[in-house]
């Protein structure tokens, strides 16, 4: 499979794509979608990348791995195409900004603004089966993401990483916390939130991150 990726993505990986893992990777993600449904769509597998370069990102989501439905994933976590039912993670992350900013609640779930503004919204796994939730886990998409998180933590400055739920938390365990501004919680599915209400809702993360945005003379995120 030719991954296609933003230039200088593609420099700062050019080693992780010639190491034997990614090229075992590249052969199942191929060999699962010649085969069957899987999500995204195949020309949006680095969509996050294309949207987000390297040298634009300000702000770091990471998800899991994508929505397994038909007309859902497009290669940035946490959302979805136009004209798709809002998932009930998106509907508490959008409640959480709405009472944090005071932006209002927008009618459509495709983040695309967000990551155009200079947000990674990344998934630890990049692809999936149709209805097989974790079906590409450990397949070596996760080196490869933890590689893309190490990569901005060493050689950016500055960037705000927001950790939502356990997975994310020990993803973002690398991080040098001397550079940047981690911002943990819990994930925004309803399960956790329902649970910890304050934990989501109270803690004011994306005026947070804007703030320390601020201070780095960086333009704020419009959420």
């Amino acid at each position: 499979m030719k991954v296609t990726i933003e230039p200088v993505w593609k420099a700062i990986l050019a080693e992780e794509f010639e190491k034997p893992y990614f090229k075992n990777l590249m052969e199942f993600v191929s060999s699962e979608y010649n085969s069957t449904d899987c999500f995204p769509p195949q020309e949006q597998i680095f969509s996050a990348f294309n949207h987000t370069p390297f040298d634009e990102v300000k702000v770091v989501i990471i998800g899991q791995d994508p929505y397994h439905d038909f007309g859902q994933a497009h290669g940035l976590c946490f959302s979805v195409n136009e004209g798709v039912k809002i998932p009930p993670s998106l509907k508490n992350i959008y409640e959480g900004i709405r009472t944090d900013v005071g932006s209002p609640v927008p009618e459509g779930g495709n983040l695309k603004r967000w990551a155009d503004q200079g947000v990674l919204l990344l998934n630890a796994t990049l692809t999936v089966r149709a209805h097989q939730a974790g079906s590409h886990k450990s397949k070596g998409w996760e080196k490869f993401t933890d590689a893309v998180i190490e990569k901005l933590s060493d050689e950016r400055e500055g960037i705000v990483f927001m950790l939502w739920g356990n997975y994310a938390k020990k993803m973002g365990k690398k991080i040098d916390r001397s550079k940047h501004e981690v911002i943990e919680t819990i994930h925004p599915s309803p399960l956790s939130v329902n649970k910890n209400k304050e934990g989501w809702f109270g803690i004011k993360q994306f005026s947070a991150a804007n703030d320390y945005l601020i201070t780095k003379g960086k333009e704020k995120i419009i959420w």
